[in-house]
């Protein structure tokens, strides 16, 4: 057998005659390291198999909606550490953060032309929430009009 150095954990192994490619040793933590980088690769090279791993992973979502609500109830600790950081994120944003909801206000907007302007990429928003600014280019207010006399 061929004594090789695992491309993981940089140890000595011995290679399997049979895969004459082999270069993870046979440790579960070289071998989940070498699927992930497999699968990696294979998502970014190959859409279908991209777009099958995002079916899979939204059936298994709505199968089990509650999945983070359980866990979260079950982890305190996890859910303090992720309102902790969130809280860090939102305090490092020079933007708002946009939310599902936030105003009761009804804003009625006069119709015109608007201009729609992306803020930036580093907002955050839920829901894919698309964040603009509308300002009114110009706007007239309905005047009375002249009718000319004959």
């Amino acid at each position: 057998m061929q004594t090789k150095r695992c491309l993981a954990c940089n140890q000595e192994f011995q290679a399997r005659p049979q895969v004459s490619q082999q270069v993870y040793c046979s440790a579960p933590d070289c071998q989940r390291e070498r699927r992930r980088l497999w699968q990696l690769n294979k998502r970014q090279t190959d859409p279908d198999y991209l777009e099958n791993q995002m079916r899979a992973q939204q059936s298994w979502s709505n199968s089990h909606p509650d999945y983070w609500k359980d866990y979260r109830a079950r982890h305190p600790e996890y859910a303090d550490k992720n309102r902790i950081q969130q809280r860090k994120r939102n305090k490092n944003q020079k933007e708002k953060i946009a939310k599902m909801d936030v105003s009761d206000q009804v804003l009625a907007l006069p119709s015109g032309i608007y201009r729609l302007k992306p803020i930036s990429n580093s907002e955050i928003a839920k829901m894919a929430t698309l964040i603009v600014e509308i300002r009114v280019i110009s706007y007239l207010p309905e005047q009375p009009r002249k009718i000319a006399k004959r």
